[in-house]
């Protein structure tokens, strides 16, 4: 029988893909908000503060958005934007496809994947985790690396990952390198202790910025071999 003509169109079924890309997003989203919000109320401040690293904001009121600014300023941040977008993008519209979105998710990969490795091996050794961080650290460097790779390796999506994308998706990375040299010749505050230029010096502190650049193309080029093999399984068990 035909539909009732003014009747509204039944709502499209979300696939398990959007579900699952909507749970990276939202997962992504409440980690960031969080970490925020904590900052702002000063709940992450430690006691003593290493020199020339970020942090050492008054209390209260006066140092929000100090302490709101140092918060956005470091990569796990900044990766977690990223993939937080991405996912977002791909929940809402699985199926379009644009450089722009093939650039987004490659980034978001191989940004959170490089969190996840520095904090495991050069950051949580060295720091011990008080108040709300020892929610907010493993949720940001843990969960959501673990939680977007399993979602992607599971749903994809399949093909969107290039070559000639590889070299384009290190903008944001290197983009947030810039900002935090720039940023750190005009305050002398860096936020990690191995970006430190005023206890490194440059020469260092650009090398190993160098190494980890090599690593992330590195890694992107594991995660275009991986959906590759991913897309050639697919079509071999679609015959």
């Amino acid at each position: 029988m035909a539909a009732t003509s003014g009747a509204p169109a039944p709502a499209p079924r979300q696939s398990a893909a959007q579900v699952g890309y909507a749970a990276v997003a939202a997962i992504t989203w409440i980690g960031l908000v969080l970490t925020l919000a904590v900052s702002a109320f000063d709940g992450n401040s430690p006691a003593a503060v290493e020199l020339g690293l970020y942090g050492g904001r008054p209390a209260g009121a006066a140092g929000v958005l100090g302490r709101v600014f140092d918060s956005m300023s470091y990569f796990t941040e900044w990766s977690n934007v990223v993939v937080a977008v991405a996912f977002s993008l791909l929940a809402h519209r699985p199926d379009r496809d644009t450089t722009i979105r093939r650039v987004l998710l490659l980034d978001a990969l191989l940004m959170i994947t490089i969190t996840a490795i520095v904090y495991a091996v050069l950051l949580s050794p060295a720091i011990t985790l008080t108040g709300w961080a020892r929610l907010t650290n493993p949720w940001q460097h843990i969960v959501v690396p673990v939680v977007t790779l399993l979602v992607w390796l599971v749903f994809g999506p399949r093909g969107f990952i290039h070559g000639c994308g590889l070299v384009a998706s290190l903008t944001i990375p290197v983009a947030w390198i810039g900002f935090m040299l720039v940023r750190g010749a005009i305050d002398h505050t860096y936020p990690y202790g191995f970006t430190n230029v005023g206890e490194l010096g440059y020469p260092k502190v650009l090398a190993l910025l160098g190494v980890l650049v090599g690593f992330g193309l590195a890694i992107g080029a594991l995660f275009w071999l991986v959906d590759v093999g991913l897309r050639r399984l697919q079509e071999v068990a679609g015959r």
